[in-house]
Parts: C-alpha cells; sequence; structure tokens
C-alpha cells in the first residue's frame, strides 16, 4: 500500500454536500475489497493482517491489499461477532492487552481455516492501512459516493428544488439531510407554546413545518440504505423522522468467490438504477404538501396531550429509549427551556437535544426515537 496523499477522514458531523462529496471521494480512491479466507487473516499487533491477498489493478495504478491494517470500533465489533467473542471483552484486549487480543482472534480464526469473509478496507499512506470492516462474503456493496450520487440524480429527476439541511458521516453510516422549504404547512396545533432552546423564538409566530427527508447508507454493513421522510420546524431546525414511512434497500446478495471484489458495471448501473428510481419516487411522495399535513395532523392528536409531571415523565421516556443519563439531562434542560409542557413539548425536546450532539450516530439514534418519546409521554 503505497498511496502518498494523507488519509480522508472517517466522519463528518454537520458538513456541507460538497465537503461530503471530497471525503467521500478521497475514501473512494483508496478503498480495498477482499473476499478472504480465514487462513489468510491474522492478527498482528491488534492489527489485521491480510496474507498473500492479489493486488489491486485499477486506471490509478497498483494497490497491494497484503499488509497490515488498523481496525476502527466498528471492524473490531464485526471481528467480535463473526468470531463469536464477546464485543467488550475484545474492546478491554485491544486497550489493556495486545498480545491476548491477537490470540483470541487468532485462536477462533484457526478454528475454521476455510471461512470466508468479506473485508472492507483503506489503503494507507506507508505500510498501515484501516479497516473498516469484517462482512459475510454474501453482502452486497453499495458505496456511500454511487449512492449519494445516484440519490441525487433522482432527486433532480424529480423535479423538486430542495435543500441540504446538512450531512454526517460515521465510520458505520452516511447521512444526508434534505429540506425542501418551497412545500410547507401550519402546524400550530402540533408546536403549540413550543419556542426555540435556541434563540428563544416563538414557534406560535413561525408555525411552518417544511417537507423533507433522511437518506442514509451503511457501506460497513451496520444497516440498509434507507430514505425516512422528516419535517423539519422553520424556528429551530428540529427534525421529526417519520419512521414507519421509510424506504429500504437490504444489501444482499449471491456469495462470492476468493480475490478482489469486482462489481461489474452492468451489476453496479442496476442497483444505482434502482437507487435513483426510489430516491425520485420518494422525493415526489414525501414532498408533497398534502403527506405534510397528514403527518402534522396524525401527530398534533397527542402532541396536545399535557405532562403534569415533567421530570418522571422524561425518566420514563429515556429509561424506555435507552437513553444516557447525560442525554436524559440534556432532553429535561430543553424540554424547559422550550416551554410546550406537552408530549409535543417531549418530542421537540429530544430532536432539538439531538442537534447539540457531537456524536452523529447518537444524534442519529436520537432524534429518530423523538416521535416515539412523544407516544410514550402521552402514554405516561
Amino acid at each position: 500500500m503505497t498511496i502518498a496523499s494523507p488519509l480522508p477522514p472517517l466522519t463528518l458531523r454537520n458538513a456541507t454536500l460538497d465537503d461530503l462529496v471530497e471525503v467521500l471521494r478521497a475514501q473512494h480512491a483508496r478503498k480495498i475489497d477482499v473476499i478472504v479466507p480465514a487462513e489468510r487473516l491474522r492478527a498482528v499487533g491488534t492489527h489485521l493482517e491480510l496474507i498473500g491477498t492479489e493486488p489491486l489493478v485499477s486506471e490509478d495504478g497498483v494497490t497491494a491489499t497484503a499488509g497490515r491494517y488498523l481496525p476502527t470500533a466498528h471492524c473490531d465489533q464485526d471481528i467480535a461477532t463473526k468470531l463469536g467473542i464477546p464485543s467488550p471483552y475484545l474492546r478491554r484486549l485491544r486497550e489493556e492487552n495486545g498480545r491476548l487480543y491477537d490470540a483470541n482472534v487468532n485462536g477462533w480464526l484457526q478454528a475454521d481455516p476455510h471461512r470466508r469473509f468479506l473485508f472492507r478496507g483503506l489503503a494507507g499512506s506507508g505500510r498501515t492501512g484501516i479497516g473498516r470492516a469484517l462482512l459475510s462474503n454474501s453482502y452486497k456493496v453499495i458505496d456511500n459516493l454511487d449512492v449519494l450520487m445516484a440519490a441525487l440524480d433522482g432527486i433532480k429527476e424529480s423535479g423538486v428544488a430542495v435543500q441540504i439541511d446538512g450531512a454526517d458521516l460515521t465510520e458505520r453510516r452516511m447521512f444526508l439531510r434534505v429540506a425542501c422549504e418551497q412545500i410547507q404547512a401550519y402546524a400550530p396545533e402540533l408546536v403549540g407554546d413550543y419556542r426555540s432552546p435556541f434563540s428563544g423564538a416563538s414557534a406560535a409566530a413561525y408555525p411552518v413545518v417544511f417537507a423533507g427527508f433522511l437518506l442514509a447508507n451503511s457501506e460497513t454493513g451496520d444497516g440498509a440504505f434507507t430514505i425516512t421522510p422528516r419535517l423539519t420546524l422553520q424556528v429551530c431546525r428540529n427534525g421529526m423522522t417519520i419512521n414507519r414511512d421509510v424506504v429500504r434497500e437490504v444489501h444482499l446478495g449471491g456469495r462470492m468467490d476468493d480475490g478482489i471484489v469486482r462489481w461489474s458495471q452492468d451489476t453496479l448501473a442496476k442497483s444505482m438504477q434502482l437507487v435513483t428510481a426510489r430516491a425520485r419516487d420518494a422525493v415526489r411522495t414525501f414532498l408533497d404538501v398534502d403527506y405534510v399535513q397528514a403527518k402534522i395532523t396524525e401527530l398534533a392528536r397527542e402532541a396536545r396531550v399535557a405532562v403534569t409531571e415533567p421530570e418522571k415523565t422524561i425518566e420514563f421516556v429515556s429509561t424506555r429509549l435507552s437513553f444516557t443519563k447525560d442525554q436524559q439531562q440534556l432532553i429535561l434542560q430543553h424540554f424547559y427551556k422550550g416551554g410546550a409542557i406537552t408530549a409535543g413539548g417531549v418530542m421537540h425536546a429530544v430532536t432539538s437535544a439531538a442537534q447539540l450532539l457531537d456524536d452523529a450516530e447518537k444524534a442519529f439514534e436520537m432524534e429518530s426515537r423523538g416521535v416515539e418519546a412523544m407516544h410514550l409521554a402521552a402514554a405516561f
């Protein structure tokens, strides 16, 4: 592995579309995808080493695939899952006992030497690359860059003007938040007495909700390609995802033989045509005034339910949704700042608090539970 340029970042938070595309292109230029049997894998110094795998030949030259790769935290979790090693234990070994880490991984690899995996990595600037995932050899590779470009084509084909409300990239997933401010609806019953915890502006003066959706994909085996409708409050950009209407494409394919993974242009084109079509259809469905108004009406039914015991309610909601103590306290602060002492106020507190989390995965998980938090608060 002899690529001279610096390794691209693995994560982005609240990035622009241009920033996201730049990083994805840099990652794409370094990607290593190899179907490898366990007998050609070993752990050395808490790195994963590929032994005797064929080089990758492309228009940019020849890149060695054999060599050492430092697993990300997500890749370590894959290793643990595939080999039946408890993840917390393997994590502890990485931090405290590298030799025992190697012994555990190598012992289980040697137990079934002909078992095959899809290894996904990034070629390094020197001798060491990055191990991103260890997956089943039936995993269908759909890369973030290809998905993003195909989805943008679908948005363009829909003929609807949209705005990019931010992008995130993690070791696990890519997220793109898309809003359409031209398609909006008034939602006074949904916002009630709510005010922005960021600016203090009253939502009653700006009771507008924009149409939109969240596009997500994982190229490391942590979820399907999805498009989820997402409503955005004008006053504070809180996002409310409507999870039950999600459009999903699972990464399942046929088993592949050993060696470099080479998807034919025809196979790739067919996959991306599906992504483009689904994005186009999702835009036409979700970016629609009638759709937005129908969802506002549904949410408003429970949003008006009064919360008589805020601290107990938010503790109950946080426990049910597995929020941490710190997240629970942040939600409670936002609930009081928001001023809407209702189940809808709980939803708004969850979605506004999510905006302050530095970890994009945790922010996504929190925001995606906002509507569920309202249901729980209304029923408490």
